[in-house]
């Protein structure tokens, strides 16, 4: 994948539905927005089913593939992956990408909202819901995502695995893209406190199984660090890790004034996430602040890697952010 320039995505939070962060009429002129500032390559949303309630990934996507015609639709990323049944998901799937044109970046992810392969009382609540055990989160998403690749692949298609088995199903019509629509595994294999083993691993899946990388969180030299750990990883699996990609999920809040700016993201990831965000983990997350100073935390991310920078706008005047982000910072990276 070609790295000469930084890319970027916009998030669209359709959870700040649910919270009174945006509107759908405003996650709608966002989309356009993007779509016409020639900026932005692709459109993102968040997923979760029921521990963290907000308007469905696909259906929102749907939505914006109605309202757009160049940028990539993503999901950012699918936590609920693992619950979805795939011969469901691999036939909304690719509704969703005949209905754009071919545009589509699924970006999964094991979920559980938790740390250390914990999972976050909310999501476990979940889980017990769909009746599936959390341990399964790592081989679900593995098996789903062989699973998703057969049946866009092979007509009729045959599976016969832990989890899922089936014999001689077609799912119709096949996706645009070909020979199949791209997967990504979003994971973060530079968390603080990670066990070796488990660092392995998901750089280890990544490099097996994925055609990108999706990751929050990371300073410039983590991710520097992790992507030439996964792109090493796929060369050990025969894979060509050029023809992957790479993104990082990133909080802004443009504002003259920094306390302000970091008073309103502190409220909105607190009720993004039900959480208390640390001053030292908005820090690690965020460019906030005058447009200069967010040029410049987001200037260190070129060089290391980062092909997609994925923004979110921790702010609730979502479409006031775009259009300050796009004239006063853009112009300034």
């Amino acid at each position: 994948m070609d790295s000469s320039r930084m890319r970027f995505g916009l998030l669209l939070p359709n959870q700040g539905v649910v919270f009174g962060a945006t509107t759908v009429p405003e996650l709608l002129d966002m989309a356009r927005t993007a779509e016409t500032s020639g900026v932005f390559d692709t459109v993102f949303v968040g997923d979760s089913l029921l521990a963290k309630p907000r308007l469905e990934s696909v259906a929102v996507l749907s939505a914006v593939a109605a309202v757009t015609r160049r940028v990539r639709l993503g999901t950012a990323c699918m936590a609920s992956f693992p619950l979805r049944h795939p011969i469901v998901l691999a036939a909304q799937w690719s509704a969703l990408d005949s209905l754009s044109h071919g545009r589509t970046v699924l970006v999964v992810c094991i979920g559980g909202g938790g740390s250390g392969g914990q999972v976050a009382g909310d999501f476990d609540r979940e889980y017990q819901a769909f009746g599936i055990d959390p341990s399964e989160r790592a081989g679900r998403l593995e098996e789903g995502i062989e699973v998703l690749r057969t049946l866009w692949t092979q007509d009729p298609a045959t599976h016969h695995g832990r989890f899922f088995t089936f014999d001689g199903i077609s799912v119709r019509p096949r996706p645009v893209q070909r020979p199949c629509p791209p997967i990504w595994i979003a994971n973060n294999p530079h968390v603080f406190g990670a066990r070796p083993d488990v660092v392995r691993r998901t750089v280890e899946r990544v490099g097996r199984l994925a055609d990108g990388w999706m990751t929050v969180m990371a300073t410039p030299g983590q991710f520097r660090d992790s992507w030439e750990a996964i792109r090493t990883a796929a060369r050990a699996n025969g894979r060509d890790p050029d023809r992957m990609e790479s993104s990082l999920y990133y909080n802004v809040n443009v504002a003259e004034n920094r306390r302000e700016a970091f008073a309103e993201t502190k409220r909105f990831l607190d009720q993004y996430y039900s959480t208390d965000f640390s001053e030292q983990r908005i820090e690690g997350w965020t460019a906030y602040g005058p447009p200069s100073e967010c040029a410049a935390k987001i200037r260190e991310y070129a060089s290391v890697g980062v092909q997609t920078l994925n923004i979110r706008f921790t702010s609730y005047d979502q479409g006031a952010q775009l259009r300050r982000f796009l004239a006063d910072v853009v112009p300034q990276i």
